[in-house]
């Protein structure tokens, strides 16, 4: 008795515990709208995203031109480099050629400032590198994609376990008031000497069995609620969530079929070129580069003054005629490369349509399942009122009623696990055929 009071004790106490704990209702869009804009899995990818764009355009560089300005002070004694600074001052005179100030020119200061511009004019390799980094770009990009429609799918799978958590609740509830009342009339019975004292302890233990699993139940409320939390990207701070009552959705999911403008399809064809085009820029490699080049100096010998400018400009071309194998050994690399991605992209197609046939073929079964169930519920509900009818007769046994009442339960509680396996499996199939 006294361990009876306690399990009784406990289930009240969850109870209250969930009506004092705050709580408000949302829906299955409402969630997945909010884990898309603060889950982290989601934010990851995005941070991915923007660090392949970055990469992206630090390619600009083909194209722009590199400009580095400098300030720099000299001092020196030797002949050569101080007859320079003053050819670079433009201030030579016909006494700066005695040869005793030529050999002995004591110490010479120059304070250069300097605009040196670097300009690429044809660079078909990095021309191509720059192709392959944007293909990169979106690489990320597709993930980022599918990485939202995954979260969408475990949102809506968290969403339908809570579901079931209180479609759970539910029952064991509805269930304890059954066993309460069967255990009720067996202690009548029982005082009337119609019953023996093993049927009254039987019934009893009865409660005490569903009266735990309703505690566990509870239990699964909170569990379940701090999953879709955690799924949402949000602080858990004890609130419960309050879901629609779980029913069957069904829809025209298993009618699709797996597009090749999946998010993850995409993202992987995008790698297959952006390793085909890195193949192209090592081929480019062997072709001459141009390029400019330009500086404008002043130059002074004093500090901090600037007179006396110059320039110099040019192009220049460069060919790289033997690099001991080095670029013939990068195609090879990024040719090998660029077949690994395709098979891996031709094996990733055919793994995702065997998924996809399965899952259709699961969604089928669940439909079976579904209804086999409905039917058993049915069958239960009839034995049940069957056997309690005969026992208020005394042409049963309190046994075989407790067993009736105990397989309604459990045929109730097996058919809302069948509903729920329907539904994320639709979900799921819903995740397997998306199109972007």
């Amino acid at each position: 008795m006294k361990r009876t009071t306690i399990i009784t004790l406990s289930v009240i106490w969850f109870s209250l515990s969930i009506q004092a704990q705050p709580a408000r209702y949302i829906s299955a869009d409402e969630a997945v709208e909010i884990a898309v804009k603060n889950n982290s899995n989601v934010k990851l990818s995005e941070l991915d995203s923007k660090i392949a764009n970055a990469n992206y355009h630090e390619t600009d560089a083909v194209f722009l031109p590199q400009i580095t300005v400098g300030y720099t002070a000299l001092s020196t004694n030797n002949p050569l480099n101080a007859f320079g600074f003053l050819l670079q001052q433009e201030s030579v005179t016909a006494m700066d050629f005695d040869p005793a100030k030529l050999n002995n020119p004591g110490a010479s200061q120059n304070y250069s400032t300097q605009v040196e511009a670097k300009i690429p004019l044809l660079n078909m390799d990095m021309i191509y590198a720059r192709k392959g980094a944007k293909a990169q770009e979106e690489v990320y990009r597709y993930k980022a994609a599918r990485t939202e429609e995954y979260i969408e799918f475990e949102v809506r799978k968290a969403y339908t376990q809570l579901q079931m958590s209180y479609q759970a609740r539910g029952i064991l509830q509805k269930s304890l008031e059954d066993v309460k009342q069967i255990h009720q009339s067996v202690n009548n019975f029982y005082n009337q000497g119609l019953v023996q004292k093993s049927d009254v302890l039987n019934a009893q233990v009865q409660v005490n069995i569903i009266e735990t699993a309703l505690t566990k139940a509870e239990s699964n409320i909170y569990n379940a609620s701090d999953g879709l939390c955690l799924l949402m990207g949000l602080e858990n701070n004890d609130d419960v969530y309050i879901v629609d009552s779980l029913s069957q959705e069904q829809g025209l999911y298993q009618h699709r079929e797996l597009s090749t403008f999946r998010a993850d399809i995409m993202a992987l064809n995008k790698a297959v070129d952006a390793t085909n085009m890195m193949v192209k820029a090592s081929q480019m490699a062997f072709l001459p580069r141009i390029n400019a080049f330009g500086s404008y100096g002043l130059n002074d010998s004093k500090a901090f003054k600037f007179r006396n400018d110059s320039y110099l400009i040019g192009i220049n071309l460069s060919w790289t005629i033997f690099s001991g194998n080095q670029n013939r050994s990068k195609m090879k690399s990024a040719q090998f490369q660029r077949d690994k991605m395709q098979e891996e992209l031709d094996l990733h197609v055919k793994k995702e349509q065997l998924e996809l046939d399965k899952t259709k073929r699961d969604l089928n079964d669940s439909q079976t399942e579904i209804n086999k169930q409905k039917v058993s519920v049915e069958q239960a509900g009839e034995a049940l009122r069957i056997l309690a009818n005969r026992h208020r007769e005394g042409l049963a046994s309190t046994t075989d009623l407790l067993m009736a009442q105990a397989q309604l339960s459990q045929q109730k509680l097996l058919l809302s696990q069948s509903i729920m396996s329907y539904n994320i499996t639709e979900a799921y199939l819903d995740f397997l055929s998306k199109t972007k």
